[in-house]
């Protein structure tokens, strides 16, 4: 008897089963092919825009993922350096061989969790609770819950050109069996597809005229206990080339013969990552279209072509390929592919990632609709965590929208729902200038620390770190500046904007394109502390006022977030409520006003009429 069982060994469900273990639960790791346990089937990287940021949180709240990122990658950098914190995020490209073996060795040493190679048919489920699985043989698993991370494996078939095979990614056996479970038990099934791109042979590539992409020369890591990385003199380079005329061209003539243009797709495809007949399709103004060229593996020669995803039959697809500067010569090592598979509708889950219509049955990944190995991760992390809470007799972990964007995710879904794969954006944050890549610790390492995830010792250096922020801030409160002849001729030397009044070193750090080097070199003081200090005090100093707006904002949502909706509201007895409005109240049964107001279809005045009602109804319970 098992207290947490994990269904799936991708992205998810190795977050979802060593939090779970690493609570003190006896967990069990149900997975088709332990080798293929976090495999990278797409391409092989990790962060990204907002995706960045989620990895931060998850390291924040003791997850794994950034971890494995640091000790497997080829390559990193910071994205967006040139514009605003909210925007900035790092990427890593990944060793794809090296990450999976990295986590099949962290969840061998985990002693409360259990590993077995099998394939789930079915859910045991009594009194509408989940108490276990059965496995293909018949052998039935009892446990206190179950949480279901299939990925694209639910009913999935690969589409190539006019045919099209019942199998998962890269020829992995696929299950159909969960699918009639889940339909059976009332919920509501999705038809998705994503799909991949082609990989070549490195050495056939001629990288003569093309962009290189480098890494940065700054040491980055995603996770605050990496002590190093893979030195930028020993990082891989990726290249950037383009579309040609020719590539268009091959394209507009065979359409017809594209699994996504022929019919023979049912699912409803990435919106933010489309294949390239859709880029070229879509916007057929544009004379090209960005390829990158993405190494896989320290131990494959192989490269990944970013920006080519395709459903063309294979003798297109080299025609294709050899379009593309640089690609003239290439070997086709592996063909891309489209893929579907079934994935459940969302609005049928709470923000724990609990099912509505099965207690103690947890979801995570991309069976939510969503696309990314970094949205599959934080999910597995968070239905883990919650089925240990749950365990307890304990309040879920409910991240709130301005507190991660792992918390934008999770509403964003359950809310929202989703009408193809769900991309984690920055435009998605309403908060996102205090959903930062620097403050992702301060923002949730207490919830980790709490739980038991993040250690002792590793809290006890953040409370350091926030001690040494806050000294910083009053030490450049307390510098004067006075504007005399030699300070305003370094400013113009450096070609920055003069002072005419004395003013604070806080204020002469809110100046343009002033920074602490400048502040060093002003007053003579040499500020010691570490550059991660420095970034972050920095960056609160410049945005303070933007922040505190943020900060308004979000603690006046937070009033309405405290205004629950009881679960077995009757909303057919409130008069007055738009029908679009009713229907979608009674399919999401949102938890509080706030969520209410965030549904598509629901207007302020069907929330004014709703919060009517329930103070009427209050009024009444009080006398």
């Amino acid at each position: 008897m098992y207290e947490i069982i994990v269904v799936g060994g991708g992205h998810a469900g190795v977050e979802a089963a060593l939090a779970g273990a690493r609570l003190g639960n006896k967990t069990l790791l149900v997975t088709g092919d332990f080798k293929r346990v976090a495999f990278m089937s797409c391409n092989p990287s990790i962060g990204g825009p907002a995706k960045g940021i989620v990895v931060r949180e998850i390291d924040a709240l003791g997850g794994e993922m950034a971890k494995a990122t640091d000790a497997t990658l080829l390559q990193i950098k910071m994205l967006n350096v040139s514009k605003g914190p909210a925007v900035r995020a790092l990427r890593a490209q990944s060793d794809k061989v090296a990450y999976p073996l990295y986590m099949q060795k962290v969840l061998r040493k985990e002693p409360n969790l259990d590993i077995i190679e099998g394939y789930v048919t079915s859910l045991l489920v009594e009194n509408n609770k989940a108490v276990g699985i059965v496995l293909e043989d018949g052998e039935q698993i009892r446990a206190e819950t179950v949480i279901l991370s299939g990925g694209t494996y639910l009913a999935s078939r690969v589409l190539v050109g006019l045919t099209y095979k019942d199998i998962g990614p890269d020829n992995q056996r696929t299950t159909t069996g969960i699918s009639e479970c889940l339909k059976a038990l009332g919920f509501r099934l999705l038809r998705l597809k994503t799909g991949t791109p082609p990989r070549v042979k490195t050495d056939s590539i001629d990288f003569t005229n093309l962009t290189p992409q480098y890494g940065d020369r700054i040491p980055r890591r995603f996770s605050e206990e990496t002590e190093a990385v893979l030195p930028f003199e020993k990082q891989a380079v990726c290249y950037l080339t383009y579309t040609s005329p020719k590539t268009h061209e091959i394209i507009r003539e065979n359409l017809h013969k594209s699994s996504m243009y022929s019919g023979l797709i049912e699912g409803v495809g990435p919106r933010y990552c489309p294949s390239i007949e859709d880029k070229v399709t879509r916007f057929h103004d544009k004379e090209r279209h960005q390829i990158f060229l993405e190494p896989e593996s320290l131990e494959l020669d192989e490269t990944y072509i970013q920006g080519l995803s395709t459903s063309l039959p294979h003798d297109i697809q080299e025609e294709l390929v050899k379009s593309v500067p640089g690609l003239e010569n290439a070997v086709i090592t592996k063909y891309a592919y489209a893929i579907e598979y079934d994935a459940i509708d969302p609005q049928q889950l709470k923000h724990s990632l609990e099912s509505k219509l099965v207690k103690n049955l947890f979801f995570a990944g991309q069976i939510n609709g969503t696309s990314g190995y970094e949205e599959a991760a934080c999910q597995g992390l968070l239905a883990g965590i919650n089925a240990h809470l749950l365990l307890k007799n304990k309040e879920p972990l409910v991240l709130r929208r301005d507190e991660a964007y792992i918390g934008v995710l999770i509403d964003d879904l359950i809310t929202k729902g989703v009408s193809d794969p769900y991309r984690l954006l920055t435009s998605r944050a309403e908060y996102r200038l205090l959903l930062r890549h620097d403050n992702a610790e301060a923002r949730l390492i207490k919830y980790g620390y709490d739980l038991g995830l993040i250690s002792e010792a590793r809290y006890e250096r953040f409370l350091k770190e926030q001690e040494d922020i806050k000294d910083l801030i009053a030490q450049v409160q307390d510098i004067k500046i006075y504007p005399k002849n030699e300070v305003n001729d370094y400013l113009l030397a450096n070609n920055k904007q003069i002072i005419h009044n004395v003013i604070s070193g806080y204020d002469f750090l809110k100046r343009p394109k002033i920074g602490f080097s400048d502040l060093e070199q002003i007053t003579g003081i040499n500020f010691t502390y570490p550059h991660k200090i420095l970034e972050q005090v920095l960056i609160e100093i410049k945005y303070s006022g933007y922040i505190e707006k943020e900060y308004k904002e979000a603690r006046r949502m937070a009033v309405m977030e405290s205004r629950r909706i009881p679960e077995d509201l009757d909303y057919d007895q409130i008069p007055n409520l738009a029908n679009e409005a009713r229907e979608k109240l009674k399919t999401v049964r949102p938890a509080t006003i706030a969520q209410a107001s965030r549904i598509s279809g629901v207007n302020p005045s069907d929330i004014a009429i709703l919060l009517v009602w329930l103070e009427s109804n209050a009024k009444n319970e009080r006398v």
